[in-house]
């Protein structure tokens, strides 16, 4: 059998080897290494020019981009911080946590699309390593590959196994089922499970980023804050000496109640939280904003008086300066922060306890404040006050009261796309355009949550891989691997036709292994004389366990930024998980159907 390569296929081999190898030095970063590959390839003639930038426009592009948006738009509303308070536990230990959220993401990735699953549970895991203190880059990968584990156990959970049962349905005349996966889907999902917990999670290089992106903005500061208690509050009728337990999950602490204007004395611990009654917490703004949305409080705007609010308002932390003309005035005579639409919401006196009303407190040099208003409001106010933006201290305020509306369009979504009434993208489109419209996420953080070096790579590598595709370079793999089966016994057959689905599908997009894979594998089970179910089932979990590379799989690329991960980061636990995946997959395929 001739094996000889043509100029592009030949170009195209070495270009991917030298992407992986340029990927896998991390010189550079992934998507200028990707980029520029792409742009040689269009130049040597191996990528067609029309079809070069492709990639930005495919459905993989638009869904991770638009995913990252939803997740945005899950954590601006609260919604991530409703799931935090039920699964999160601060005290429990990294392998404790990692084996729930492994469980419970498996579970939620075989009944809805794993990129969906991944995109409710990233920023909740995010949370859970902001209060443990530690890098999310510890349990982020566990994470991502537990919903891909858990997506291989149905027909719905993962592309490759739609790919698989409707190839099925026009080679052999019916599809697989919604549960002919679960068998072979399911052990090989425990024991990734298993691994994951006990061992994989500990593979992981230590200090890639030591501190997420979200991290940079965490207040150091303790401020002291009065917080309105509306009719709906949580806490309306519950003692305050009550609330200690779930204010110190929050971080924060409860000072005292002021009611119709006045604080009350020591014996405000035994009262009972009555409607537009104040409660003065400290807490950082973290703890201050967790606290608003656990107990069902509202901001401060006028005095006594919820604050009005929309998508494009913010908390800030100024610094009071020897000049400004704040010194010596409380908050309640300073007319230009009414003016200006900002309201004091905290204060904070280098750590000492602040006893008076806080708007009545007067205000000294050194002082923190912290602001609620519009960047541009505050900015003014800040200038005509003579005082100091704290560098990097901005945080949006999380709209509590959205929470509901953002979990809505997230599910409607994803219904949408497993009944089939539109197309994942679209649907994910519809969700995100909900978001902006119901003024859960601005436009401003609507751009700002992508990350553009994801984006780039996989718009980069897309065009690369159908290039391998379209001029025969797969079909030269796929013809090599018929030939190296053809002698040898089904079982070893089985490994190797996994073996080399999985190592396809961890350079190219998975779905598009499944695509090239099927086809070879009946051609191949029909003129060998056996059953083609097995070697379809061998493709199918093949082509879901790229674990060695963030291009393989969209939830590999969604946790690279947000994990600080490396690109040659993922083989180290990603390289025995799928050793133990063909141990337990092949016995489990040969069991359940038949050669």
């Amino acid at each position: 059998m001739d094996f000889t390569l043509t100029y592009d296929q030949t170009v195209l081999f070495v270009l991917i080897a030298l992407v992986l190898a340029g990927l896998l030095w991390g010189r550079f970063r992934y998507d200028v290494v990707a980029f520029a590959a792409l742009l040689v390839g269009v130049a040597l003639g191996a990528v067609p020019v029309h079809g070069a930038f492709d990639g930005f426009g495919h459905e993989a592009t638009i869904i991770v981009a638009l995913v990252l948006i939803i997740s945005a738009g899950l954590t601006r509303s609260g919604a991530v911080d409703l799931i935090t308070r039920v699964v999160v536990d601060r005290t429990r230990s990294l392998g404790a946590h990692i084996a729930l959220f492994g469980v419970f993401s498996a579970a939620l990735s075989a009944f809805m699309n794993n990129v969906a699953t991944l995109a409710l549970l990233m920023p909740v895991d995010i949370q859970a390593a902001k209060q443990a203190g530690r890098s999310p880059s510890r349990s982020l990968m566990p994470l991502s590959f537990a919903t891909i584990l858990g997506g291989m156990i149905t027909l719905i959970g993962t592309p490759p196994n739609i790919i698989i049962a409707a190839y099925r349905g026009q080679a052999l005349g019916e599809p697989f089922s919604m549960f002919d996966f679960a068998p072979v889907g399911a052990s090989a999902a425990i024991a990734g499970l298993i691994f994951i917990t006990f061992v994989g999670w500990r593979l992981i290089p230590e200090g890639q980023k030591d501190v997420s992106p979200s991290d940079e903005l965490m207040s150091v500061e303790n401020y002291v804050a009065e917080l309105v208690a509306p009719e709906d509050a949580k806490i309306i009728g519950k003692k305050i000496r009550d609330l200690g337990e779930s204010s110190d999950e929050a971080g924060c602490t409860i000072l005292g109640l002021v009611r119709k204007g006045q604080r009350l004395p020591g014996r405000a611990l035994r009262e009972e939280v009555k409607k537009d009654d104040l409660l003065v917490v400290q807490g950082t703004i973290e703890g201050i904003d967790a606290l608003t949305g656990a107990f069902g409080l509202k901001l401060q705007g006028k005095a006594g008086q919820v604050a009005e609010m929309n998508s494009e308002m913010g908390l800030s932390e100024v610094v009071v300066t020897r000049d400004s003309r704040l010194v010596g005035r409380s908050a309640n005579k300073v007319v230009t922060l009414r003016a200006a639409g900002v309201a004091l919401v905290g204060l904070s006196r280098s750590g000492k306890l602040i006893r008076q009303r806080i708007r009545r407190t007067p205000i000294q040099a050194g002082d923190v404040l912290l602001l609620l208003g519009t960047e541009d409001a505050i900015a003014a106010a800040t200038r005509r006050l003579d005082c100091l933006p704290l560098a990097g201290s901005g945080m949006p305020v999380t709209r509590h009261e959205r929470a509901l509306f953002a979990i809505g369009f997230f599910f409607a979504a994803i219904a949408a796309a497993v009944i089939g009434v539109l197309p994942l993208p679209i649907a994910l489109g519809f969700a995100a355009l909900g978001m902006v419209l119901m003024d859960v996420l601005p436009l401003r953080e609507l751009y700002n949550s992508v990350e553009w070096p994801v984006i780039v790579l996989l718009g980069s590598m897309i065009p690369l891989g159908t290039a391998l595709e379209t001029s025969g370079s797969t079909a030269v793999i796929a013809t090599g691997l018929a030939t190296l089966t053809s002698s040898l016994p089904a079982w070893a057959a089985l490994v190797l036709i996994m073996v080399a689905t999985m190592t396809l599908s961890d350079v190219l997009n998975n779905t598009a292994t499944a695509v090239i894979a099927a086809p070879i594998t009946v051609q191949l089970a029909t003129a060998t004389g056996v059953n083609p179910d097995p070697y379809l089932m061998a493709v199918a979990i093949g082509a879901s366990c790229a674990f060695l590379t963030p291009i393989g799989h969209k939830n590999n690329m969604l946790i690279l930024g947000p994990g600080g991960y490396r690109f040659g980061d993922y083989w180290r636990m990603g390289l025995p998980l799928e050793a133990l995946i063909v141990l337990v997959s092949v016995p489990m395929i040969m069991l359940v159907w038949p050669l």
